[in-house]
């Protein structure tokens, strides 16, 4: 039965939904928003629960398939054009948003880890949906994150990803230090990804056995201290006159050069 339609944004249920637009209200809730179609039926696909649908009838007429495919128990509510812009994050927004709820990421044992990015006060939302991408598209393990950065439940970041933060959502590390010699210490190469003139050229690098890159922070790169954290660097190189790369594109090289050596030699990634 389809529940009458919600028109005010000032609706107290509506309110607290748009806190979610903001990491503290998303920490505070234990939930974040989904927006989009794709996204929720990439939710839907791995089993990630959600709590309730806001749609306006329009979409639901576009959609009925995936309405009926939610799950029973699921709070279904037909809102208004004027709320589902209240709800969205978007300009012009598809008419669905879902509403997600936050989970422990467990990290996949060490012993485990065959390659993987780990990323120091990432900021830029677009950047970690765009790595997210990489990752999942690599068959990599994992994407981790300093606790510094971006929000991974802001629904910039889910969007950027094109649903596959479903698939690979990001780990936040709370020490990275402590973190990064763990996997030194169980047999996983750890390399920083510098400008240095003198860091290992990333196509020289040996990235045959478990590995791990560590990117850094869009603007500034890789504190010191983290870079002093690795077994050694590497670096991209560029044409003269250019100093940077993007980070997401730069993750991106880093893994498929990983597959590339390791696939030429008969292993796997």
């Amino acid at each position: 039965m389809a529940s009458e339609l919600l028109t005010s944004p000032k609706n107290p249920w509506i309110r607290k939904l748009r806190q979610l637009h903001r990491s503290k209200g998303r920490q505070e809730q234990g939930a974040f928003l989904v927006e989009g179609s794709h996204l929720i039926e990439e939710a839907l696909r791995v089993g990630w629960p959600l709590q309730a649908l806001c749609y306006t009838p329009e979409w639901a007429e576009r959609h009925p398939q995936l309405l009926a495919s939610l799950p029973k128990d699921l709070r279904r509510q037909a809102v208004s054009l004027e709320v589902m812009a209240a709800l969205s994050t978007t300009e012009s927004p598809e008419g669905v948003v879902a509403v997600a709820v936050s989970q422990p990421i467990p990290s996949p044992p060490l012993s485990g880890v065959r390659l993987g990015l780990v990323v120091e006060t990432l900021q830029d939302p677009g950047n970690l949906g765009a790595l997210i991408r990489a990752v999942a598209a690599a068959g990599a393990d994992g994407l981790w994150l300093s606790a510094d950065s971006v929000d991974p439940e802001n629904p910039k970041v889910l969007r950027a990803s094109a649903g596959q933060w479903f698939r690979c959502p990001p780990r936040v590390l709370p020490d990275l230090a402590s973190w990064i010699q763990a996997c030194r210490r169980h047999g996983i190469q750890v390399l920083a990804a510098t400008l240095s003139p003198s860091a290992t050229c990333y196509w020289d690098q040996d990235l045959t056995c478990p590995t791990l890159f560590l990117l850094g922070n869009e603007g500034s790169g890789l504190r010191e201290a983290t870079i002093q954290q690795a077994n050694a660097q590497v670096r991209i190189p560029m044409a003269e006159g250019v100093d940077s790369l993007n980070v997401a594109m730069a993750g991106g090289l880093l893994l498929y050069e990983a597959l590339r050596q390791r696939r030429s030699q008969g292993g796997t990634a």
